[in-house]
Formats: C-alpha cells, sequence, structure tokens
C-alpha cells in the first residue's frame, strides 16, 4: 500500500493515500467560533468550505509550525448513510510518499491511554512508523457537530 508521512516532532506517521484527496500547502484558515480544541477552523475547496483540523494540536498540544513542508491533507472522512466529507488536516514534514505491505504492520505493544486513531506499526532503518486512522481521529459527537456547523456555513 502507498503512504503519505508526516511527523510530529520526532515521531514519523503514515496516512493510507487510499483516504487522500489531495494534498495542499499550508494556507491560513478562516476561525470558526465554538469549535474543539484542534480544530483550525474551515478553508474553501472548490468552492466548498473543509473543516481544518491541526494533528500537532490534537497530538502535542501545540500548532504546526508555519514552513515550507507543513501540508493540508484533505482526506475522506467515513461518515453515516456512506458519505464521505472532506476533512483538512494540518501536518507537519508531510512531503514523502512510502509504500509498505499491510502485513508489515503490527501492534504497537502500548495500548493504554493510546488515542484510538493511532494504529498498527511498522519498522525501518529509521525506527518506528506508526498508521494513523483516519476514521478515529473525532469522536462521533464533535465529528456530527463539526460538519454539522461547516454545512450551515456554505
Amino acid at each position: 500500500m502507498l503512504l503519505l508521512m508526516f511527523h510530529l516532532d520526532k515521531d514519523r506517521y503514515v496516512l493510507d493515500v487510499g483516504q487522500i484527496e489531495e494534498v495542499l500547502p499550508y494556507v491560513a484558515a478562516k476561525a470558526i467560533p465554538g469549535t474543539p480544541d484542534g480544530v483550525v477552523g474551515a478553508i474553501s475547496y472548490h468552492g466548498r468550505p473543509v473543516p481544518l483540523i491541526d494533528l500537532c494540536v490534537l497530538a502535542l498540544g501545540r500548532p504546526s509550525a508555519e514552513v515550507m513542508s507543513t501540508r493540508i491533507i484533505l482526506v475522506r472522512y467515513p461518515a453515516e448513510g456512506g458519505r464521505e466529507p472532506l476533512l483538512g488536516l494540518v501536518a507537519e514534514r508531510a512531503t514523502e510518499i512510502i509504500a509498505r505491505d499491510a502485513s508489515d504492520f503490527g501492534p504497537s505493544g502500548v495500548d493504554a491511554g493510546t488515542p484510538p486513531y493511532l494504529g498498527p506499526v511498522a519498522t525501518d532503518d529509521h525506527g518506528i512508523l506508526q498508521l494513523v486512522r483516519v476514521e478515529a481521529l473525532l469522536p462521533a459527537g464533535i465529528r456530527d457537530a463539526l460538519f454539522r456547523q461547516i454545512e450551515a456555513v456554505s
């Protein structure tokens, strides 16, 4: 499978490119009042608003650096009724595609207290890679409220 690698500080994470709509350069977002921590706001993608989540805020408690290698990864977020609304993920150093077999990934060995969006791990010459589960990034209540609020803006 093909994976897009990004970093959270020194650690490497990957997303399955099959879930990715497009990777965009970082742009400032329109703030949306009342959104939960980690929600940067919304951007316009082909004329429609897309909610934007900062992965560094979610995982590390700090915003992503506004540098050339910081990207917005537009993913298709699985939702009720077979819908796949777009969700923008701000990620640092999101510039490399790698190929790995799904069988390369296995349990991390650490489950207690681990956020549900962190999936199995694989190793290579540079250390550990961890798969991020897009469908588990947002709890259902926050996800539904976020997409409902974005739809109300459009």
